[in-house]
């Protein structure tokens, strides 16, 4: 007979419907943009439905093995998101453009790999506002959205410029950084605090008197608000911080998903994609 615990509006299985097991490395989770958000985790050859798992009990062991996620190799300390020093010192996806697009020189034939370089960066990008807690100013190639604000948490986002290449876009975005952060406040997200009053068309309309003439011409007309629903059965109060080197065996219900977070009973919650590289065993 399984058993159910009452916990707050819904009710808690002890086990889901169909057990499993999975043994691999951590990644990015993937994402499917439908309402709630979807949550796909990839680990060996199963692909795991996370939010078939939300209300049950599961258990997340790190096996205390690291691998790079650049070049799979097996590797004694991991750099960045899950990457060997080697990757991390000389891989594309690790060029210091990546955090600060404003230094990206794709549009000149340069960068670490500039073939790379060509087909992500010289490539449509676009400047655009999300709201977590807060406005948040970001840059994102095309294709990436809206996974980039799935990825941050955000319940709204709004297309503020587009530009055909990365470099100007983080141009822009360091323009508009004295008046809107770049950064998302990951705890007041995970606890789904909102500052009141806030309208991103509003805002939108706020940057385009900010923006320097240089850049009005990539104005984007796009006005659509993209809402974002996220798997949570229920937000803590209070968040704290899980790592592997100190839990190595993580169990307990898990209670929702949001950015790259699974949030757990008690509000303990765990970054799934900054433990990229991490090899771990689940079961549920």
């Amino acid at each position: 007979m399984r058993c159910f615990f009452a916990v707050g509006f819904f009710t808690l299985a002890a086990k889901p419907p169909t057990a499993m097991r999975a043994l691999g490395v951590l990644d990015k989770m993937q994402t499917s943009y439908i309402s709630p958000v979807q949550y796909f985790l990839n680990l060996g050859s199963d692909k795991v439905a996370v939010n078939e798992l939300i209300g049950y009990k599961l258990q997340l062991k790190w096996t205390g093995r690291l691998f790079c996620t650049v070049c799979g190799k097996k590797s004694n300390k991991l750099f960045g998101e899950g990457m060997c020093y080697p990757c991390f010192a000389n891989a594309p996806d690790n060029a210091e453009c990546i955090l600060r697009p404003e230094l990206c020189e794709a549009h000149l034939g340069k960068g670490r790999d500039p073939d790379w370089e060509k087909r992500n960066h010289l490539t449509k990008h676009y400047v655009y506002l999300a709201l977590t807690n807060t406005v948040k100013v970001g840059v994102t190639r095309d294709g990436q959205i809206p996974t980039r604000w799935i990825d941050q948490g955000a319940f709204q986002g709004i297309i503020l410029a587009e530009t055909p290449y990365r470099r100007l876009a983080g141009e822009l975005e360091v323009a508009l950084k004295p008046h809107f952060t770049d950064k998302t406040n990951w705890q007041k997200m995970l606890k789904n605090e909102q500052t009141d009053g806030l309208d991103l068309l509003n805002e939108k309309e706020r940057c385009i008197q900010l923006i320097p003439e240089l850049f009005r011409e990539f104005i984007s007309d796009n006005n659509e608000i993209v809402q974002l629903d996220y798997p949570v059965n229920e937000y803590p109060l209070k968040v704290t911080s899980l790592s592997f080197e100190k839990t190595p065996t993580i169990e307990l219900p898990l209670m929702g998903v949001r950015g790259q977070y699974f949030i757990f009973e008690g509000g303990q919650v765990i970054n799934i994609r900054s433990k990229s590289g991490y090899e771990v065993e689940l079961i549920a």
